[in-house]
């Protein structure tokens, strides 16, 4: 199903005029989501929306402009030699990238709700995103990176079954709390910027900055093994969490009519 339309800012709204329209409306964060996401990101997509509002453009327009810059930023890396400017380079591209994504959401908003397609098209993408990402990695340290032990490469491996794996269960558990309580009352627990700090190991947008490091392979190798220590451990921690939210779940939806 698909939503109508809505028409694109009036002609008296200026351009800032929208960005605080969009702030007021800005969904809320979610608890314990890591600050450049929260900080940075989310707040450089409101511009890019109120932008890409203004010119018309749809969110799935906006998703396809994301999906650009990523998968560019990804072909070079894979294809690319190593150096400080093609780290430089592929840092710039997934961040604007994910600032893009961001803002593909925030339009929808502004036009009065999205679609099941543009949702459908948008989690593919970044379903597509953080595996290929993580196989790029592998395939430039592979050619490039002069590794004394061959068992470092499955560290790219595991860093894309946990990024897989990460996304399903996110996904997932939307849709469980969706089906199995959906008129249970919204979580009441407050994001902290102590908790988004926290949660910096595992933003995207802190993988994105470290690939600046490219010009210093083993430097950027080891930045980037740390960061996949980080993103398993929360996972395991997450996933037992979640598992305990989904047995939950199941004992609302019992209890309902």
């Amino acid at each position: 199903m698909t939503s109508t339309p809505a028409p694109t800012a009036q002609p008296t709204e200026g351009y800032f005029d929208t960005v605080r329209r969009l702030s007021s409306a800005q969904k809320t964060a979610t608890r314990g989501a890591p600050a450049y996401s929260v900080y940075v990101n989310r707040r450089v997509g409101r511009y890019i929306a109120a932008g890409a509002y203004r010119k018309g453009l749809s969110p799935n327009n906006v998703t396809a402009i994301s999906a650009g810059f990523t998968f560019c930023a990804i072909g070079l890396l894979a294809i690319g030699e190593p150096s400080w400017l093609l780290g430089i380079t592929v840092w710039l591209l997934l961040a604007v990238g994910y600032a893009f994504d961001s803002a593909d959401g925030q339009v929808a908003r502004l036009r009065g709700g999205g679609s099941a397609s543009g949702e459908w098209l948008d989690h593919v993408i970044d379903a597509i995103k953080i595996s290929t990402l993580h196989l790029a990695v592998l395939i430039t340290a592979f050619t490039h990176f002069a590794f004394t032990d061959p068992a470092l490469l499955l560290v790219p491996i595991g860093f894309t079954a946990v990024a897989a794996v990460s996304f399903f269960a996110m996904i997932l558990n939307d849709l469980l709390k969706a089906k199995h309580a959906p008129l249970a009352p919204p979580s009441t627990a407050r994001r902290t910027v102590l908790r988004s700090l926290l949660g910096v190991p595992t933003d995207y947008g802190v993988l994105c900055l470290a690939f600046v490091l490219l010009g210093a392979p083993p430097l950027f190798f080891g930045v980037y093994a740390v960061l996949f220590v980080a993103n398993a451990l929360y996972l395991a921690l997450a996933l037992a969490k979640w598992f305990r939210d989904m047995t939950a779940l199941g004992g609302v939806g019992a209890t309902q009519p």
